[in-house]
């Protein structure tokens, strides 16, 4: 059978699989032109942006590797990207322990109604802006008349000045950011407690097991497959942070807190240079992905052992 006769069978099977299930395609449709028109067009179309010499309402020359062989040599543009992978990797795993532990400490939490105000209480901070957040944090971190300074001082101490201090800023970043994201995680992994069969923990009861033994050796393993998706998304989000530098930054500690994204911005928006700002947004989706690729090479190696 000739290679033309192939296709054309191929061709005739593809269409006969189009026509049975086209109901299917149809629904599917809007969401593929949503990110075709949302997603990867803006992709293709900045990397194009990235290889020329851009104007806004000007002509637009090929550049090459200009900007990319710029970006190499760029200082303020390395120290931001050491700024993402200190925060967003402090944010990365302080953040994610916080979200096992506290799921961990819910679970174990009998009395329902205190039960569901608990995790209210620890979910509401995750509905809210960064705009939202950083004014209260700041309210409440002011040296002259932040209540946490007011505590402080009541102890006799010195006033801190957490927003200024290049010292202590990203453990603040930090902090915040795990305050505010905690909750999303927590529920999560609460869903998928409640997904482990009880009968395993019956059976550890009969054999003596503690309660601390049981979530040692049937909790955590049965939370694994939620941990491995839970953690690489919490990866992705690293190299992507943008809103919480962009509030809270200030001129004292620009050179601890501005990120790879606000950098994108800064010199693709406010200095106008969109082909340089698209090198970089570029450098960085490529930085995400060998992240992830070197991830799942890591779980996967860690399945086969």
């Amino acid at each position: 059978m000739s290679s033309i006769t192939l296709k054309k069978k191929s061709s005739k099977d593809l269409l006969k699989v189009l026509s049975k299930n086209k109901g299917i395609y149809i629904l599917i449709l809007p969401a593929l032109i949503y990110f075709a028109v949302f997603s990867y067009f803006p992709i293709v179309n900045g990397f194009i942006m990235s290889l020329q010499h851009y104007s806004i309402g000007g002509e637009h020359t090929f550049a090459g590797l200009v900007h990319y062989r710029e970006i190499l040599t760029d200082i303020d543009f390395w120290r931001a990207f050491r700024n993402t992978l200190q925060i967003g990797g402090g944010n990365l795993i302080v953040g994610f322990i916080m979200q096992v532990l506290l799921a961990l400490l819910l679970n174990e939490i009998t009395h329902k109604r205190f039960k569901k105000l608990t995790q209210t209480i620890i979910y509401t901070p995750n509905l809210f802006s960064w705009v939202a957040i950083g004014g209260i944090w700041i309210s409440l971190l002011a040296p002259d008349t932040g209540m946490v300074n007011e505590i402080i001082k009541w102890f006799g101490m010195e006033p801190i000045n957490f927003m200024t201090n290049v010292k202590i800023i990203q453990p603040v970043f930090i902090f915040l950011n795990t305050w505010k994201s905690a909750g999303y995680g927590c529920i999560i992994f609460l869903a998928a407690i409640t997904g482990i069969d009880k009968n395993l923990y019956e059976a550890a009861a009969i054999d003596g097991a503690s309660r601390l033994k049981q979530t040692l050796y049937i909790t955590i393993p049965g939370l694994y497959s939620t941990m491995k998706v839970v953690f690489m998304l919490n990866l992705i989000s690293v190299l992507r942070m943008f809103s919480q530098s962009y509030v809270l930054t200030n001129y004292a500690v620009i050179d601890k807190t501005q990120v790879a994204m606000t950098y994108t911005y800064s010199m693709g928006i406010e200095n106008f240079r969109m082909d340089y700002g698209s090198a970089i947004a570029f450098i960085m989706l490529l930085f995400t992905s060998v992240f992830v690729l070197i991830y799942q090479m890591f779980v996967r190696k860690k399945e086969v052992d």
